[in-house]
């Protein structure tokens, strides 16, 4: 599941709702041990443009849906 949300993450890049919904997504579907690798792959890829998105969901605890 992780590299599932990990190349949708990827193509939907482009678009800052979408991305942000998708990291949502990622953030309730994965096993806490996923989201970290995951923060990890995010900042790495996509630290430039999406800063504040990134630290706005990985800096705050996740609760499921």
């Amino acid at each position: 599941m992780l590299e599932y949300m990990k190349t949708i993450l990827q193509k939907v890049s482009f678009d800052a709702a979408l991305f942000e919904r998708e990291l949502r997504k990622a953030l309730v579907l994965l096993h806490p041990s996923e989201r970290s690798v995951l923060r990890d792959w995010c900042y790495q890829q996509f630290l430039d443009v999406y800063k504040p998105l990134l630290d706005k969901y990985f800096h705050q605890p996740v609760y499921a849906k």
